[in-house]
């Protein structure tokens, strides 16, 4: 076959192949050409999901009269003039394809009028074949109608969706463009049932007034549970700002579809990004859980290339790795403040919660406790009677030297003061809002694991000397993994050798350690992983060793504390970073509030 160049017609639905791929496509590229031309509010009408009919008015500047056919023409624009304006694109739309594209696959109708005209302006078209422009009664801004999509292009027709399912997607767009601008009224309608209003103030907000507008936006859009569970983010590097809200480990999602990520208002699907969010909750995320944001990057428009993609969805950072590590950094910043506080939300929140809402998280002022828990219960225990020790569900006759019986809770303790231990595996405490539920094992685990990795960065850990050393017998194979690791384990305070083909000699654990059952602990980290056990969340191998050596070493169920330990532990939560959740992300206390308790009884007060 001889080379030729394609006709018009073709060339059009080409390039609408690759912009135009559902009814979906067509709302997302007229409605930010509305937002282009400054439209205050915008709205759509679909029917038959978008197939039949995608009608969009706005109120924004309008087409000249003398620019109306122009703007069916392949590649005009006016967002761009020059390469350098490429290079700094600040308008979301800038291709000059959308238009033309639209217009070769539906029956298309194109009204507008500018400020200051005395009537507008029509131009229709059917498969691009352009009527000419002709005068028509309509008020300021623009009004674009696409009928019957692909109705010249059978092979794209089959590929639609049912009506449902294409309705679904044009709802979940208009949703992330009216999370992009909060300061532009959306409405959504479907024949004459309206799916999404959201309104926003004529006046152009300030910054503390867009953030309020934000948060109002993502609670209409949303629901108000995501925001009562979120914590607020403004962080900023240079050229580089970072705002929004991301969900408590507690919101996470077993499907990535509360997550919006908006760069110089424009949205986008970004796996950078996406990347280093989740990476920013590889501590707190349990395992196959998404977690939930609405996050705002705002940069140099000439740090960042939108001319990556024809839908304009994906987008190249000029410093790609830069921009991950703020990202992640912020995130992580963030999340360290999920620990136990009087006006948090509770890491596991139980189904009687009346408002079904959680307060955002603060942080308190507590100095953070570096020694051992041993220890710190050691030295509570050493003016207490001794031999003290209750049985599991036992409540104690009276609380021990230093906590007075009926003395309560202190203040500036939000876990409260223990009272009992419940089977060997759950803390009771009393606070000054209610009673206290803390899984010891899971809540011991993260304050371990916070306290290993503060040490592990530093060039000389905090370990003691063996006097004599500690003989592991271990498998031979197991021998090689531990010798694999020796680094690691160095790093974390541990000396050790292989004295025979099974045997390590341990001359040095780390202090907070202290008191642990070492050789426990070697056999465990030496032994590999089961075929068909649970990969640990953790991708950094630093990091799942700090967390395994964490888990192995905390303590277990069916082990007997004492009151003062049980504080000793409630205590290092409050001073601890994520102590909201362990390592494996799953919850470490929950609170029954006395107005929950009262509800449970049917009592008033």
């Amino acid at each position: 076959m001889p080379i030729r160049i394609l006709s018009d017609e073709i060339i059009d639905q080409i390039a609408a192949g690759e912009v135009i791929e559902r009814p979906a496509s067509v709302v997302k590229e007229l409605v930010e050409n509305s937002l282009d031309a400054g439209a205050h509010r915008i709205e759509i009408d679909v029917e038959r999901g978008g197939v039949g009919l995608v009608r969009v008015r706005d109120d924004g500047g309008g087409v000249a009269p003398d620019e109306l056919a122009l703007a069916l023409s392949r590649h005009a624009t006016s967002k761009i003039t020059s390469l350098d304006d490429l290079q700094s694109v600040v308008s979301l739309g800038f291709r000059g394809e959308a238009l033309p594209s639209i217009a070769s696959v539906s029956r298309f109708r194109l009204a507008s009028r500018t400020a200051g005209a005395t009537h507008g302006v029509e131009i229709t078209a059917a498969g691009a074949a352009a009527s000419p422009v002709r005068p028509v009664a309509h008020p300021l801004g623009t009004t674009v109608e696409v009928r019957d999509l692909f109705f010249n292009v059978p092979a794209r027709r089959k590929f639609v969706r049912s009506d449902t399912t294409e309705l679904g997607h044009i709802a979940r767009l208009t949703e992330r463009l009216a999370l992009s601008r909060a300061d532009v009224s959306f409405r959504l309608r479907h024949g004459e049932r309206v799916l999404i209003d959201a309104r926003a103030s004529a006046d152009a907000p300030d910054d503390a007034e867009m953030s309020a507008l934000r948060g109002a936006r993502i609670a209409a859009v949303l629901g108000e549970k995501f925001f009562g569970r979120a914590i607020a983010i403004a962080q900023t590097a240079g050229p580089v700002m970072l705002t929004g809200w991301i969900g408590l480990p507690t919101a996470t999602r077993a499907q990535p579809d509360e997550q919006y990520w908006f760069v110089n208002g424009r949205m986008v699907r970004d796996r950078l990004l996406t990347n280093a969010v989740r990476l920013g909750y590889r501590d707190v995320l349990f395992h196959g859980r998404h977690p939930s944001y609405v996050l705002y990057l705002t940069l140099d428009p000439q740090l960042v290339d939108v001319n990556a993609h024809p839908a304009k969805l994906e987008v190249r950072f000029r410093d790609a790795r830069q921009v991950h590590d703020f990202v992640f950094r912020a995130v992580e910043r963030a999340l360290a403040a999920t620990r136990p506080a009087a006006a948090a939300a509770p890491a596991a929140v139980l189904p009687i919660d009346p408002a079904g809402q959680a307060q955002r998280t603060q942080n308190l002022p507590f100095a953070r406790a570096t020694r051992s828990p041993w220890l710190i219960a050691r030295e509570l225990t050493a003016g207490a009677e001794s031999g003290v020790r209750e049985a599991p569900g036992s409540l104690p006759a009276e609380l021990p030297q230093g906590r007075p019986n009926g003395s309560g809770p202190q203040a500036g303790e939000p876990l409260g003061s223990a009272i009992a231990q419940l089977h060997g595996v759950y803390i009771l405490a009393q606070s000054r809002e209610g009673l206290i539920l803390v899984d010891m094992h899971a809540a011991h685990e993260r304050v371990l694991y916070e306290q290993l990795k503060e040490q592990y960065g530093t060039a000389h850990p905090a370990s003691q000397l063996l006097i004599d050393p500690l003989i592991v017998e271990l498998k031979a194979h197991e021998v090689d993994v531990l010798l694999t690791d020796r680094e690691q384990w160095e790093r974390a305070g541990f000396e050790l050798d292989a004295i025979g083909p099974t045997r390590v000699a341990v001359r040095r654990v780390p202090a907070l350690l202290s008191g642990a059952d070492v050789t426990g602990v070697i056999r465990a980290l030496a032994r590999p992983a089961e075929p068909d056990s649970e990969a640990h969340h953790l991708g950094d191998a630093a990091d799942r060793f700090l967390a395994t050596l964490a888990c192995r070493t905390a303590i277990h169920a069916h082990r007997r504390l004492t009151l003062p330990e049980m504080d000793a532990l409630l205590r290092q939560m409050e001073t601890t970073d994520r102590a909201n959740q362990c390592n494996h992300g799953r919850p470490t206390w929950t609170r029954l509030t006395l107005a929950e308790l009262d509800q449970l009884f049917l009592r008033g007060r």
